[in-house]
């Protein structure tokens, strides 16, 4: 039985801690959302206001209007609350 073995749960690191920098794209989170949002691209103005509020960093820039990077997206809805275009709406998750 090894040292660690022996600890048990003693062994596990601190919850809540970065043990290393910049290791938050290497952890996909978007894999539990029962719904996603979907950006309707001929309402979308570019406003970025999903971009801001997005808790998960999932809302991409581009040129003329936002994606949506579902390897992140929990699929909360701030996003679509948020369009004052009502450019995004929110649709079950079918896997």
């Amino acid at each position: 039985m090894t040292s660690s073995e022996k600890l048990g749960w003693k062994s596990l690191p601190i919850g809540g801690v970065v043990l290393e920098a910049g290791s938050s794209l290497e952890y996909k989170t978007g894999d539990w959302r029962a719904f996603r949002p979907l950006v309707d691209k001929g309402k979308c103005v570019n406003c970025l206001l999903c971009w801001i509020y997005c808790p998960d960093s999932a809302i991409v820039r581009r040129e003329k209007w936002v994606e949506v990077n579902y390897d992140y997206c929990k699929g909360c809805g701030i996003c679509a609350h948020e369009c004052p275009r009502e450019a995004i709406k929110m649709v079950e998750e079918i896997r």
